[in-house]
């Protein structure tokens, strides 16, 4: 039983065999009711937690509070790559519109492509909608603008404008610890300074 607890932890992004052990023997040792709990809410969650059927987040219910809500932007469709990407984002506070989740990128190599993604959806909400602006939120990695490039050319033949979330230097952060990649997304995608 340990050994099984054990491999089940380690299914977790992140978690090798040595922290998987250390879950499980302070759960054991010290915190049985925690576990208990953690038991009852992996439970909970893997029984009523599903897609919402319009932007595929994870949702309790069939339509996400977001999709739900009637005084977001339905013209504005953020595409990202997690639904903790719509929960970064959320938090920013300045986004009103609606969003899609790809749930990964484009990844041939993985047998990851344009279906698994549910872009035949995306693109079928172009077609249904009036959407105006495809945000495009994927990540600032090869796979991400991949994807990014692919959802671009399919959504020119719908007349919308296709907008890419800024990269670069973050606040806070110093020129002399950035990556060149970085500085060069940054140069590249200046604005006025007023």
């Amino acid at each position: 039983m340990i050994e099984t607890l054990n491999k089940a932890f380690c299914t977790l992004p992140g978690v090798g065999s040595k922290t998987a052990q250390r879950f499980v023997y302070h759960l054991l040792e010290r915190n049985r009711d925690g576990g208990f709990e953690l038991a009852k809410a992996l439970v909970d969650a893997m029984e009523h937690v599903q897609h919402c059927n319009s932007c595929r987040t994870l949702s309790e219910k069939t339509l996400c509070n977001i999709c739900a809500n009637d005084v977001r932007d339905d013209t504005q469709l953020c595409v990202v790559e997690t639904p903790a990407d719509i929960h970064a984002i959320e938090q920013s506070g300045v986004y009103r519109g609606k969003y899609f989740v790809l749930s990964g990128y484009l990844s041939p190599i993985d047998g990851i492509g344009a279906s698994e993604l549910g872009l035949d959806e995306l693109e079928q909400k172009l077609v249904e909608r009036h959407i105006k602006e495809i945000i495009l939120a994927t990540n600032a990695t090869v796979e991400g603008e991949v994807t990014a490039h692919y959802i671009s050319n399919m959504a020119k033949q719908f007349e919308v404008q296709i907008t890419r979330i800024a990269h670069g230097i973050p606040i806070g952060g110093e020129l002399e610890y950035a990556d060149i990649n970085t500085i060069a997304h940054a140069l590249s995608g200046r604005k006025n300074y007023t």
